[in-house]
């Protein structure tokens, strides 16, 4: 009797497990971005930004449970308060675009897989916990500051807002401010 030795079956190739392609050019893809975002002003009167569907979000998920509270809330009674719709906005298309579009990048560009990122002096699941409170911190932040980093580096840097420079700079000041301290996430 013999035996026959088959390699091993290796498929087709998924979605998770593509060729790995080179990023684009970083002017070429700064000259897009450009052209995206003068299109978004030009069309819509409105700039790119993220935090602000985010906080809609929030507020549909929070008038879904305590509606009485968001009628009662300022803040909230702008977004959800009453008849309002959170997500009819411009914003949420914009934030759910964005995602489907970096995942659609990722794909093509054979990036996109289940990975987590650190140095080797940490465990997962401390990296897990810094990125998440990391991310809870950004994103109260740029509520304060009234935009994220697209929106204020992005939207409001083009229109050339002060306020928007200054928060810039204090978003890159604060990062490598804080780089020193967390640096065993990476190294």
């Amino acid at each position: 009797m013999t035996t026959t030795v088959t390699p091993p079956n290796k498929g087709p190739q998924g979605l998770f497990n593509r060729p790995r392609k080179e990023f684009v050019h970083p002017y070429f893809g700064g000259a897009v971005l450009g052209i995206v975002l003068f299109l978004a002003i030009f069309l819509t009167g409105n700039g790119l930004g993220s935090s602000g569907a985010t906080t809609r979000i929030a507020a549909f998920l929070e008038d879904l449970v305590a509606p009485a509270h968001v009628d009662q809330t300022p803040y909230l009674l702008k977004m959800a308060g009453g008849d309002k719709q959170p997500l009819d906005d411009w914003i949420v298309p914009v934030f759910f675009g964005a995602l489907l579009g970096g995942f659609t990048s990722g794909v093509i560009g054979g990036r996109a897989k289940f990975e987590t990122t650190k140095g080797p002096n940490i465990s997962n699941r401390m990296r897990w916990t810094m990125s998440f409170l990391g991310g809870i911190l950004f994103l109260y932040g740029a509520r304060m500051a009234r935009g994220c980093t697209s929106g204020q580096a992005l939207s409001g840097g083009t229109t050339l807002a002060a306020g928007s420079w200054l928060v810039m700079f204090a978003i890159f000041g604060g990062a490598y401010g804080m780089a020193y301290f967390v640096r065993k996430l990476w190294l």
